[in-house]
């Protein structure tokens, strides 16, 4: 599935350029007005990449940014800072914020596409051989699975489906594209089963007495979220 854009723009023209472009691209979006609806909808589904402008009415730019590297679901989410403040002390306190880019306005579509490319591609290469989320360790090398130092035995369809749901932590995994991930080989799972292994996977990682991540979210999917526990 194609990467996800959050795009964070009160200037409805501007915004609608970024959105037409990106989507020519092949991006899927999701598009807020304020910093306070931006922080809502991350909420609900993490996104692959926020583009976040520097003015916004409630919150700005500065203050959605830094909410974000606060949060632990999007500790590590790629933002670019959209802004018409182009001064080297601007530059700076938007990086310190944690920004990892910062475009002044106006900008060319193809250089925005360019960024928002080089900065995901930068996000893929620092996955890593493991994924840690809320005391679980997962060594993609070994496929061995740990909870507070704890070994977890899974299936390889629940390690599958664990290891899609801690790529985003906080994202929302509908049932298809957690089916799509866990088929090929000689795994082979029914659209109705999706939930049965869910429940598996929970009894598992629930075994030693730790706190129930995985939410349910009726009619959406599931998600690994240790704030929501």
């Amino acid at each position: 599935m194609s990467s996800l854009i959050l795009i964070v723009e009160d200037e409805a023209p501007l915004a609608e350029m970024l959105r037409y472009n990106l989507e020519r691209e092949g991006f899927r979006t999701v598009l807020a007005i304020t910093g306070e609806e931006a922080l809502n909808r991350v909420g609900v589904e993490v996104p692959d990449l926020a583009i976040v402008d520097w003015m916004l009415p409630e919150r700005s730019g500065i203050d959605v940014c830094r909410e974000l590297r606060a949060r632990t679901g999007t500790k590590n989410l790629p933002i670019i800072m959209l802004t018409a403040r182009g001064e080297e002390g601007d530059r700076v306190l938007g990086l310190e914020a944690g920004a990892d880019d910062y475009v002044v306005k106006p900008y060319s579509p193809r250089e925005m596409i360019a960024r928002v490319q080089a900065l995901l591609r930068r996000s893929d290469l620092q996955g890593g051989g493991k994924k840690e989320y809320a005391g679980i360790v997962i060594d993609q090398d070994t496929h061995k699975v740990t909870r507070d130092g704890k070994a977890i035995s899974l299936s390889p369809t629940g390690y599958k489906l664990l290891e899609t749901l801690m790529e985003k932590p906080g994202r929302v995994y509908s049932r298809e594209r957690l089916l799509g991930r866990v088929r090929g080989g000689d795994v082979f799972v029914e659209p109705r089963t999706v939930d049965v292994h869910i429940r598996r996977l929970r009894k598992a990682l629930n075994a030693q007495g730790g706190a129930d991540i995985i939410r349910t979210v009726r009619g959406a999917g599931y998600a690994i979220d240790a704030e929501k526990a």
